[in-house]
């Protein structure tokens, strides 16, 4: 394997087409999960996924749930690209010796792929859950209003409903953080980002490549189609909810607007702390089912275009069976 070249601009490609893919697939759930893990003991306005999906058509149309999908499916292509190449280059590295990666190597791949993507996952992920979580805060104040009015008798005087507050948009934020804190700005969350991704690597990459390398022929030639998409999509599941604690403490962080009555956080361990307090350790485990339904497919399409190598056909290159 030492010998072989590997073609970066490819991976890139490959891990763009799969990221696009992927997202436009997935992204409701996700948008169900982000509103999920934030909200808190008090105001819950949605029990269950298909609960938070519903309502969320009711209020805001069916595109309300692909709010900040622009977000994902511009910055998803560098973001997937990164990760995958990454993994590759640093398995292509460290295999030189051209002996079978160890499981130790295989997780060091798969920490430096962790780390690297998070240059443009954090901004992507704090932009994506402000305009994600804007329609549960716009609800929440919504619903307490009507409480209010109702509480206040039949003898009350009627009250003019407030005007509803614009959404904002990823420009705007991406201006308003940038005025205010700097590039920074963009950046916060980035050690809650790197807890979760980083081990999510260790886990996933490892785990990927030995449930795909059960399924190879004796041959020496690639996977077949679908034991690419079940071992990306196995292996997805399983980091996902491996490192969902980390995933509701991120989320939470990067969540600038907060609803009535709801904490807000100084960093990681005053987040945890706070979390473990007052809504118990099952909290850390919020949108878990929702995190593995997103990456699972996420991750089973990103491997099988990653290992049918498209970019590769389309360059007309080489395919490199990694």
């Amino acid at each position: 394997m030492a010998d072989k070249q590997i073609s970066l601009p490819a991976k890139l490609i490959n891990g763009g087409i799969a990221g696009l893919i992927g997202v436009t697939c997935v992204f409701p759930i996700d948008l169900a999960k982000t509103r999920l893990q934030n909200q808190q003991n008090g105001q819950r306005l949605y029990t269950s996924m298909s609960d938070c999906l519903i309502k969320t058509i009711r209020s805001e149309g069916y595109f309300g749930m692909y709010r900040g999908a622009a977000v994902n499916l511009t910055l998803v292509t560098p973001e997937k690209a990164i990760k995958l190449a990454a993994n590759d280059f640093f398995r292509y590295q460290l295999s030189k010796d051209g002996k079978k990666l160890t499981l130790f190597k295989e997780m060091l791949a798969g920490c430096g792929a962790g780390t690297c993507q998070v240059i443009v996952t954090t901004p992507m992920e704090m932009l994506k859950i402000q305009l994600q979580d804007a329609g549960r805060i716009a609800a929440q104040r919504k619903t307490l209003s009507g409480q209010a009015q109702l509480s206040g008798g039949r003898g009350a005087q009627p009250s003019m409903e407030a005007p509803a507050a614009p959404r904002p948009t990823a420009t705007q934020l991406t201006r308003d953080l940038l005025r205010s804190h700097g590039i920074a700005g963009l950046y916060k969350g980035l050690g809650a980002t790197l807890l979760r991704d980083v081990p999510f690597s260790i886990v996933y990459f490892p785990l990927f490549a030995n449930l795909n390398q059960l399924g190879r022929p004796a041959s020496g030639e690639k996977s077949p189609f679908y034991v690419s998409f079940l071992a990306g999509c196995v292996a997805g599941s399983t980091a996902a909810v491996a490192v969902n604690p980390c995933d509701v403490v991120k989320t939470r962080l990067q969540t600038l607007q907060r609803g009535v009555n709801e904490d807000t956080y100084s960093g990681f361990l005053d987040c945890a702390r706070k979390i473990l307090r007052n809504e118990g350790p099952t909290a850390f485990l919020k949108g878990a089912y929702c995190r593995a339904l997103v990456i699972a497919p996420l991750f089973g399409i990103a491997q099988v275009v990653y290992f049918l190598g498209i970019a590769e056909t389309l360059l007309g290159l080489p395919r490199v069976q990694p």
